[in-house]
């Protein structure tokens, strides 16, 4: 079973769609027991990084996901999701992150050497991978997957960091792996036949070291 943490995050009618679609029960829930029973988590989201956070503690779910990530339990962050696992974001100052990884996340330029960006980028984008990752498996590098953000994330460890894209001159963390904490900031479940390949990766890991 894997579950989709609820917290009323947005985009997770197209993750459950893209679960039920290969097959996966997957059940939206924010009780503890089902979520540390679970044989997968699943972390969305799109919005505000310091609203997201406030609604996850409302819920009483940041000890809930340290725990999970401390435990093992496969977890993935999408979007908003992977932002999260940091430890602050520009977006909210002051605002303490999940802290499961250091870095900083931070908002793109609107203009970069002359050049004007818009602000989020929305649309497909290249991957290159600066070391190798278990999601990008049968992933040839420059696939193009599908992203919607104005924040980006810059991990301070550069060996988690298996998938890079650049936007607005900014090359950026596009997804992180450590243990069994995996994050991607484009959404998978949007991503089509590629982002489908890598959901199956995700399936299909059984374990590691504890983030």
């Amino acid at each position: 079973m894997i579950a989709v943490i609820d917290y009323d995050a947005g985009n997770i009618r197209s993750v459950l769609n893209a679960m039920a679609s290969m097959g996966q029960e997957a059940v939206l829930t924010s009780d503890k027991k089902t979520i540390l029973s679970a044989d997968r988590i699943i972390l969305p989201g799109v919005g505000a990084f310091g609203d997201a956070m406030g609604r996850l503690r409302e819920r009483g779910l940041v000890d809930l996901i340290r725990q999970a990530a401390g435990e093992g339990i496969p977890f993935l962050g999408i979007c908003l999701g992977l932002q999260l696992l940091f430890e602050s974001s520009e977006e909210s100052p002051g605002v303490e992150g999940l802290g499961l990884l250091q870095g900083t996340v931070k908002k793109f330029p609107k203009e970069e050497n002359g050049r004007t960006y818009k602000v989020p980028e929305i649309g497909w984008n290249d991957l290159s991978y600066p070391t190798p990752g278990r999601l990008f498996a049968g992933v040839p590098e420059h696939s193009y997957v599908y992203f919607v953000h104005s924040y980006c994330a810059h991990a301070t460890d550069r060996s988690i960091a298996k998938a890079v894209s650049t936007y607005a001159g900014v090359t950026f963390d596009a997804s992180v792996e450590r243990g069994n904490v995996f994050a991607c900031q484009f959404h998978p479940e949007k991503s089509g036949s590629v982002g489908r390949i890598i959901l199956e990766n995700f399936l299909a890991v059984t374990g590691g070291a504890a983030c």
